[in-house]
């Protein structure tokens, strides 16, 4: 259930914006009207706004409207995810029998990581957080890993985003010294670690995990953790035993997706 009332104007935008799509090539203010059910007036606000923002683009001789380049944009993080998750699948099953415990895929989704495929199964130890789930950037391991190794530039705009989120785990973005010594040393020691005020509110503290980026040269595809309960290893324990067997999977990943891309 949704925590606010929609916004209607937005949702009246996308429905226009639907339409504009659905009648391609005879996107007319007159037929967008026939299927939408908005006066004229605030139909033509809505495709000025989404001329505007660069959505839809006007044809002044025919008088028509028609979705522009830009909208393709809109499901480019989808494709990502369906086709990152189903290029890690067959390998994510065979590594959690190798080391005995779950992992997640995941990749950037704007303020968060966005898992895309899980070895997780569902039980009173592991939530079963499927493909769809979004961890803050700089909570747990996968958005660490990620913004430790990815370009300066991208880091910045990170955690100029972080910064204006309140949350406990996004103190590291309000302080630069501290946030260049933290990603410093991540990128050192070559792994992440889950923020411990994510891991109390999100698993009670009895879970943690450790993540690497999934990537070739600079090109990061995606993130990989590995799960465990702090009952059974510690962190130091965790890192000898999880991180090499990662970081291997992490690169073989890596080759698939790098050969998936060239394709």
């Amino acid at each position: 259930m949704a925590s606010y009332r929609p916004v209607i104007s937005v949702l009246r935008c996308l429905d226009v914006l639907a339409a504009v799509n659905r009648l391609s090539g005879r996107a007319s203010l007159a037929e967008i009207h026939r299927v939408v059910d908005l006066d004229k007036a605030t139909i033509l606000r809505m495709l000025e706004t989404l001329v505007h923002a660069g959505y839809v683009v006007r044809d002044d001789d025919t008088r028509l409207y028609h979705a522009a380049g830009k909208t393709l944009q809109l499901s480019a993080g989808y494709r990502a995810h369906n086709a990152i998750g189903a290029a890690v699948a067959p390998r994510l099953g065979a590594f959690r029998r190798r080391i005995g415990w779950p992992s997640d895929v995941a990749i950037r989704d704007g303020d968060a990581m966005i898992v895309v495929e899980t070895s997780r199964e569902s039980g009173p130890i592991f939530v079963n957080r499927g493909p769809g789930y979004r961890a803050p950037m700089l909570a747990a391991s996968l958005g660490l890993a990620y913004t430790a190794f990815c370009s300066a530039a991208e880091r910045a705009a990170i955690l100029e985003t972080a910064a204006q989120d309140p949350a406990p785990w996004n103190d590291v973005a309000r302080n630069r010294a501290q946030a260049d010594a933290v990603f410093g040393a991540i990128r050192s020691a070559g792994y992440a670690t889950m923020n411990p005020a994510y891991m109390a509110r999100e698993y009670e503290n009895r879970i943690s995990s450790v993540g690497v980026p999934i990537r070739d040269g600079e090109t990061i595809f995606a993130c990989i953790n590995v799960l465990y309960l702090r009952s059974a290893l510690s962190a130091e324990d965790a890192a000898d035993a999880l991180v090499v067997p990662l970081q291997e999977i992490a690169a073989d990943l890596a080759a698939d997706l790098a050969r998936q891309s060239a394709a």
